[in-house]
């Protein structure tokens, strides 16, 4: 979501990557909310911290729903900025709700 946000409203100031921990597949929530705001991430993949390990970075950014002393630690960043969110992957959230979440989660980073 992050790296969608950013190529859309900022691409042509910034070079954007994005990674995970542990990446899977770009979220059909994720997809979906993106799309409902017209950014269209159909086609972004996820990708892992290991893709950029060596590359230095201006700005890290990290979006974890846990302490910032939990997240990973990204050697190639100068300025590290930290926001945590709620994790909307928890099995025990029903569907509309998990949109909720997703849509929030879009609209702060957003913001």
């Amino acid at each position: 979501m992050a790296e969608g946000l950013l190529r859309a409203l900022y691409g042509d100031r910034y070079d954007v990557y994005s990674a995970g921990t542990n990446p899977t597949e770009v979220s059909r929530y994720t997809i979906r909310v993106m799309s409902e705001i017209g950014i269209d991430i159909s086609n972004q993949r996820s990708k892992s911290l290991e893709e950029f390990y060596g590359e230095d970075f201006d700005y890290v950014v990290t979006l974890c729903d846990d302490m910032k002393e939990n997240c990973p630690f990204f050697p190639g960043g100068k300025v590290y900025l930290h926001k945590s969110f709620r994790d909307p992957a928890d099995p025990n959230i029903k569907e509309e709700e998990r949109l909720k979440i997703f849509r929030q989660i879009r609209d702060e980073i957003k913001n």
